[in-house]
C-alpha cells in the first residue's frame, strides 16, 4: 500500500526506543467499512494510522450522525490521545473509509513515551492541539454555518475532477444535519445548474457558482 514507511510521531524516538515500541505494537490491516472502535469502549492503545484513512463520527441521542474529523496516513486520532490521558471511554467511534494499516502503541507503551521521550510527547501534543482547532471549527460551522455554504463548500472540497461519489444520508451525517434537509439542498442546487443528481453521484457542474455560495456571495 502507498502511505509513510514509518509514523512521522515515532521519527523523534530513537532506534532502540523504536524497535522496543514496534516490538509491542501490533500493526493491523483494516478493511474499508470495519470499525475501528465504538463509544463506550476503553481505549487500549494509540492508533497511529500508516496508510489508508479513517473517519471519527459522533451519533446522537436522535439517531443522527456528525463527522468530526478523518485522520490520513501520518495523522494520529486526537480521541484516543484524549482518553488515554483521561482514563475515560470513547464518546464516538472510528470506521475505516479506505483500507487502512495501523500501528497500535499499548496504553502502558504511550504513557511510558509520554514521560520519557520528549520528541515523542511534543509531536503527540502538536497534533492534539493541530486537531483540537479543527473540532472546533466544526462546532463553529454547526452552530453558526449557514448550511448552504456548507454543503457548497463540502461539495468542492471532496470532489474529484468535478464528481463526488456519495449519497443524500452520507452528506446528512457529514454536515450533522437530516437527510431531507441535505436533499432539498441539493435539489435547489440542480435547479440552479450548478449540480447534476444521480443515485450515490453529484456532478460538479458550476464549481465557480458553488464557490460563491461558500463564500457566502448566492449563486
Amino acid at each position: 500500500m502507498n502511505g509513510v514507511a514509518i509514523h512521522p510521531a515515532l521519527e523523534p524516538l530513537s532506534a532502540d526506543q523504536r524497535a522496543a515500541l514496534m516490538a509491542r505494537s501490533p500493526r493491523m490491516t483494516l478493511a474499508p467499512g470495519e470499525r475501528v472502535f465504538a463509544p463506550g469502549q476503553r481505549c487500549e492503545g494509540l492508533p497511529l494510522v500508516v496508510d489508508g484513512e479513517i473517519r471519527v463520527q459522533m451519533i446522537g441521542a436522535s439517531g443522527n450522525e456528525i463527522v468530526l474529523y478523518r485522520i490520513a496516513a501520518g495523522e494520529l486520532c486526537t480521541l484516543s490521545v484524549s482518553c488515554l490521558l483521561a482514563g475515560a471511554a470513547y464518546r464516538a467511534e472510528a470506521i475505516v473509509e479506505t483500507g487502512a494499516s495501523v500501528l497500535v502503541v499499548p496504553a502502558a507503551v504511550f504513557d511510558t513515551l509520554m514521560a520519557e521521550a520528549p520528541g515523542f510527547r511534543a509531536a503527540v501534543l502538536r497534533s492534539y492541539g493541530e486537531r483540537l482547532q479543527t473540532l472546533m471549527l466544526v462546532v463553529e460551522e454547526v452552530a453558526f454555518g449557514r448550511l448552504d455554504q456548507r454543503l457548497a463548500d463540502h461539495l468542492i472540497s471532496r470532489q474529484s475532477q468535478g464528481v463526488l461519489a456519495t449519497t443524500h444520508q452520507a452528506l446528512a451525517v457529514e454536515l450533522g444535519t437530516a437527510r431531507e434537509v441535505i436533499s432539498r439542498l441539493l435539489k435547489q442546487f440542480e435547479r440552479q445548474q450548478l449540480v447534476h443528481l444521480e443515485r450515490g453521484l453529484v456532478e460538479l457542474r458550476d464549481e465557480r457558482g458553488l464557490a460563491r455560495i461558500a463564500a457566502g456571495m448566492g449563486s
